[in-house]
């Protein structure tokens, strides 16, 4: 049994690393049903419960410094490469399809809730809103609402289990559609965005050493920052001073991509090393207490999609959007940015960028989003 922080964290690291690992090694299929994000998550929580470690002062100590300084320094870095310049270079019509799928969405997490309300007594309605901020930017934004409403540890295991399951059948749904667009188009009167020009996104350069500690000094230091600024703001029982915490590192992140040091490579690729560390952090202080419940989020989840889907449709009538840019604003929203590059591929090469950005932009707005939910959610919950 581990009774010490240091093997702790050791194996943390590796248990994080290893499904990655064998996704980019073996491709394995279950890992495209159940992401290695997700099955980090379950891994811990497996051994939690078989007691591998010993949940000791030292250790909770580890764990509450970890998971609080980390989660707003992995916000931070995942918007040094979020460029709104390059955003609003999109034109309106891809804007405006952006902003109706978040309105979408914002309605059916709402009307999901009050159909199964009662369900969902108490803080059972956490899931869905931590849901809510990963379906319009990402997991990242998930932990993020989680840590603002103080959501506990076993309702993270069903946003994730749910956000999974959801989101592979609507990747499927996405990609099967794309025949349909011909006569979808016809039906909204809207021209095919399969032509439409935009700047490819600039790759990023290799992650060299150096620039592994600047991102890392300098994302722990905006966290830093930000919770002194956020000890002066004033709290609510919805706004803590973690809230403030997190958003201020969003924004100071945005405000670093605007300048040369964002020119810097590395950050995209430590942002997704620490986010699937912090998960595994968040699972080691879990159990599978609760898991019964999963198939109502579940359903709540598929619920979530087929109300977005309908209300999607219904603004691509009134406003004339194309089936092409419908479908990747919906997955840049659920998928971010790892999914919608792909979508917009097999739609047309031509709108790849604009899954790119899409996908950026949701991370940009997803936390705020998920809090904003969480705060109607409160109000409308039955005791």
């Amino acid at each position: 049994m581990i009774q010490t922080v240091w093997p702790f964290v050791g194996l943390m690291l590796v248990v994080a690393g290893v499904f990655p690992a064998l996704e980019r090694r073996f491709g394995w299929r279950i890992l495209q049903v159940l992401p290695p994000i997700v099955m980090v998550y379950l891994l811990v929580t497996t051994l939690a419960i078989a007691g591998v470690w010993q949940v000791n002062a030292p250790i909770k100590a580890a764990q509450s410094l970890l998971i609080g300084n980390l989660v707003p320094a992995l916000l931070f870095l995942l918007m040094i490469n979020c460029d709104l310049r390059a955003i609003f270079r999109l034109g309106p019509r891809v804007l405006a399809v952006f902003a109706c799928t978040t309105v979408s969405l914002f309605i059916a997490f709402i009307a999901t809730f009050l159909i199964y309300r009662h369900w969902l007594r108490g803080d059972d309605w956490h899931p869905l809103a931590a849901l809510s901020g990963s379906w319009v930017g990402g997991t990242a934004n998930m932990i993020g609402v989680k840590q603002g409403i103080g959501m506990s540890d076993p309702h993270l295991a069903m946003s994730l289990l749910t956000d999974a399951v959801c989101y592979s059948m609507w990747v499927v749904v996405l990609f099967s559609v794309a025949r349909l667009a011909p006569a979808f188009n016809r039906w909204t009167r809207a021209r095919s965005s399969g032509e439409l020009e935009v700047a490819e996104v600039a790759p990023s350069g290799p992650t060299v050493p150096e620039n592994v500690l600047l991102w890392l000094g300098a994302a722990l230091l905006a966290t830093t920052l930000a919770r002194v600024v956020a000890g002066w703001l004033p709290t609510s029982e919805m706004v803590s001073a973690g809230t403030w915490t997190i958003l201020l590192s969003t924004l100071a992140g945005l405000a670093v991509a605007h300048t040369p040091v964002a020119r810097f490579p590395g950050a995209g690729s430590i942002s997704g090393a620490m986010l699937i560390f912090v998960v595994a952090m968040l699972a080691s202080q879990s159990n599978f207490h609760g898991l019964g419940e999963a198939p109502l989020y579940i359903l709540c989840g598929v619920t979530v999609i087929a109300l977005h889907a309908v209300l999607l449709v219904g603004f691509a009538r009134i406003f004339h959007f194309d089936l092409y840019l419908c479908g990747i604003s919906s997955l840049a929203h659920i998928g971010g940015v790892a999914a919608a590059p792909v979508l917009a591929a097999a739609y047309s090469r031509a709108l790849v960028p604009v899954g790119i950005l899409l996908a950026l932009l949701g991370y940009i707005l997803g936390t705020a989003f998920g809090l904003l939910v969480a705060s109607v959610m409160s109000t409308l919950a039955v005791p």
